[in-house]
C-alpha cells in the first residue's frame, strides 16, 4: 500500500489500553481498574459542570485564569508557575515535546507510568528504566540510569500502580545530585491520599530550583476523570514554554469550572480521604488473610502478588471478571503477577475480596 508513513519509531509504540469496564454477559460490574474516586464527584462540582450548558457554543478561556489562580490561593503558589492540561497526561505528552526530542534520553523507574516511555517514544527519545528496590522507585538506581543524554527525569510518588513512595529527604537528594539541564518532573496524582509526615508533593523542590514540575490530577480524588483535568507546578520560564506548545483551549469551561468548586469543596474530600484510609486498609489486611502478598499503598489502590506467577494471576483475572469484578492486569507494568484493585465502596470491596476467597479455593482444589 502506498500512502504517508509515520515518523521513524511511531509504529513501535503499544497503544495505551485503559482499565477494563465491562465483561462479556453481565450488565452490572464492579470496576476496579482504574483509580476512580469511589466516593464520586462533590455535589458542588456537579453543579458548576452542569451550569456550563447554557454556554457551550462559547470558547473557554484559553489560560484557564480562574482555575489557576484558584490552585494558587489553595496550595499557597505562585499563579505564574500554574498551568493545566486536558489530564496530566497532556501535561507530561507536551512537557516531553519541548524538552526531549531524536537522541535524547528519558528515565523513569521500573513500574513507573506507562505514559512517561509513550511520551518519550512519541518524540523520538529514548525511554530508560531505572531497577526498582522492592517495588519503590530508587534514587540510586535512577542517577545510575542518568546518561550524558538524559533531557528529563519522571518519578511518580506516590507510584502507580505499585503504591509506594519516596519521603522528601530522598526527592531533595534525587534532585541535588541531577544536572541542573534535566527536567525532574514528580507526578503527585495521588498526592491527595497520602498521610505520613514524611511525604511532600513536590511544591518545595520547585520553588528553590529551576529544573523541577510537579504534576496533580483532579482524576483521582476529585472525582472528576471524565472531564480530564490536570494541573502542574514549575518555574515560570517553564510553565511559559508549556504555553508555547499546548493547544489554545485545551482545558473545557466545564471541566474549569468544576475543578474550582470540587477544589473548593473540602468537605467532600475530606470525607473521600477518611473512606480510603479505612478500606484501603481493609482490603490489604483482607488480601494478606487469604494468603496473598499486598504490596503496601499508601495511594487509592491495592496491588496483590500471585505466588503462582503470571500463569495465576491471569486465571484469577478471568475468575474475577467472570463475575463481574474487574480489577487491573499489570502485565504491561512489568508485574504479570499482579492485580491492581481501586479501593472501592463498602459492598465493592466486600465483593472483590469474597470473589478472590473463592477464586483461590477453587484454584487449591477445595
Amino acid at each position: 500500500m502506498s500512502g504517508p508513513e509515520p515518523i521513524e519509531g511511531i509504529l513501535n509504540i503499544a497503544p495505551y489500553v485503559g482499565g477494563d469496564s465491562k465483561a462479556e454477559g453481565l450488565r452490572q460490574v464492579v470496576k476496579l481498574s482504574s483509580n476512580e474516586a469511589a466516593t464520586g464527584a462533590s455535589a458542588k462540582a456537579v453543579a458548576a459542570f452542569t451550569a456550563q450548558a447554557d454556554s457551550l457554543h462559547r470558547y473557554p478561556d484559553g489560560g484557564a485564569n480562574a482555575l489557576r489562580e484558584a490552585l494558587a490561593e489553595f496550595h499557597g503558589l505562585n499563579p505564574a508557575g500554574v498551568f493545566c492540561g486536558n489530564g496530566s497526561d497532556e501535561i507530561i505528552s507536551y512537557l516531553t515535546h519541548a524538552y526531549a526530542g531524536p537522541g535524547d534520553d528519558v528515565v523513569y523507574s521500573e513500574h513507573g507510568f506507562l505514559m512517561y516511555p509513550l511520551s518519550a517514544m512519541a518524540c523520538g527519545a529514548r525511554p530508560l528504566k531505572a531497577p526498582e528496590r522492592a517495588f519503590t522507585a530508587s534514587v540510586d538506581a535512577i542517577l545510575a540510569t542518568v546518561t550524558p543524554r538524559t533531557k528529563i527525569v519522571f518519578l511518580a510518588n506516590p507510584n502507580n500502580p505499585t503504591g509506594s513512595y519516596l519521603p522528601e529527604s530522598e526527592l531533595a537528594r534525587l534532585r541535588a545530585e541531577l544536572a541542573d539541564h534535566i527536567l525532574l518532573v514528580v507526578d503527585s496524582a495521588y498526592a491527595e491520599f497520602v498521610g505520613r509526615n514524611d511525604y511532600d508533593p513536590g511544591i518545595g523542590l520547585v520553588e528553590a530550583h529551576d529544573n523541577v514540575v510537579m504534576t496533580r490530577t483532579f482524576s483521582k480524588i476529585y472525582g472528576l476523570a471524565a472531564l480530564r483535568l490536570g494541573w502542574a507546578y514549575g518555574p515560570e520560564r517553564i510553565a511559559n514554554v508549556f504555553h508555547r506548545v499546548r493547544p489554545p483551549f485545551n482545558v473545557n469551561a466545564a471541566a474549569q469550572a468544576a475543578g474550582i468548586a470540587a477544589l473548593q469543596d473540602t468537605e467532600h474530600t475530606g470525607h473521600a480521604r477518611a473512606h480510603n484510609d479505612a478500606w484501603l486498609a481493609w482490603l490489604s489486611d483482607r488480601f494478606r488473610g487469604l494468603g496473598l502478598e499486598v504490596l503496601p499503598s499508601v495511594a487509592n489502590f491495592v496491588t496483590v502478588r500471585f505466588a503462582g506467577g503470571r500463569e495465576q494471576a491471569v486465571a484469577a483475572h478471568q475468575f474475577l471478571k467472570g463475575r463481574g469484578i474487574l480489577p487491573r492486569d499489570i502485565a504491561a507494568y512489568g508485574l504479570g503477577d499482579c492485580l491492581r484493585f481501586t479501593v472501592g465502596l463498602q459492598a465493592e470491596n466486600r465483593a472483590a475480596v469474597e470473589a478472590m476467597a473463592a477464586f483461590l479455593e477453587q484454584d487449591d482444589g477445595g
